[in-house]
């Protein structure tokens, strides 16, 4: 089997824990306007390759990856969810951890059983939602989120651990009474062991200017660390407050 790969990191820092092997897959659903890698989108753009053929790359730097392991990230892996099942299989035989950086804008609650087969080899979910009102999700991404949020909720029902990363943009996800509802909603997942709050920034411009694409976001401007980290204290309150209720 062949999967469609944009591309690899040989030393991801920031996708998951210690150092770790990241695959780019090839093509994503959603259409969001924040996002820093469109040359991903197109189903059919990148590389043809196998399983096998990624972890003997893997391999040729395992040494310095034992405190982390292989990440899936994209585009969309869940989108090529055989080549990604026989991909984390793989790198279980081999006793490597997986994580799966997903938006899960391909889940569909009643016909979930290619995914299932993924998330039997998948140590930890690092799961991206955009926002938590269906209708802004729609705006932002080009579709809703409910899906995701089932997706949340399934993970959590299998108990695989889950990471959740938000991306705060000024005057589209940082609104306090949306990063609040976040904080409440991701109080009901039991399985959550981080929160990722991550400040919008602008520098994928050139690229969008480079394949001949308007950049959706204009001028909007960075969101500051300081701002970053203000979101994050409202969402932290927020599942505070749902815990509260849960009691």
């Amino acid at each position: 089997m062949t999967g469609r790969i944009h591309s690899t990191e040989s030393f991801g820092t920031v996708d998951g824990p210690g150092i770790r092997f990241v695959v780019f897959f090839q093509g994503c659903p959603l259409r969001c306007k924040y996002c820093h890698n469109p040359d991903t989108w197109d189903f059919a753009g990148g590389k043809e390759t196998t399983a096998e053929e990624l972890m003997k790359e893997y391999d040729s730097y395992k040494e310095f990856l034992k405190t982390g392991g292989i990440t899936a990230t994209g585009g969309e892996p869940l989108a090529q969810p055989e080549f990604l099942a026989e991909l984390f299989a793989l790198a279980k035989s081999k006793g490597v951890h997986t994580c799966l950086d997903t938006s899960a804008g391909v889940y569909d609650p009643a016909h979930h059983e290619k995914i299932d087969e993924v998330l039997k080899y998948t140590d930890l979910v690092m799961l991206d939602i955009k926002h938590i009102d269906n209708d802004c999700h729609r705006e932002l991404t080009g579709k809703g989120n409910r899906n995701i949020l089932a997706f949340a909720e399934h993970i959590r029902d299998l108990g695989i651990p889950v990471w959740i990363r938000h991306v705060v943009v000024p005057g589209i996800t940082d609104k306090y009474e949306e990063l609040f509802a976040l904080g409440e909603y991701l109080s009901t997942l039991s399985n959550l062991k981080a929160l990722d709050v991550l400040p919008y920034h602008d520098m994928a411009k050139p690229k969008y200017a480079e394949l001949e694409l308007d950049y959706p976001l204009g001028d909007t401007p960075p969101l500051s660390k300081e701002d970053a980290v203000k979101a994050r204290n409202t969402i932290m309150d927020g599942i505070r407050s749902g815990l509260r209720k849960q009691k």
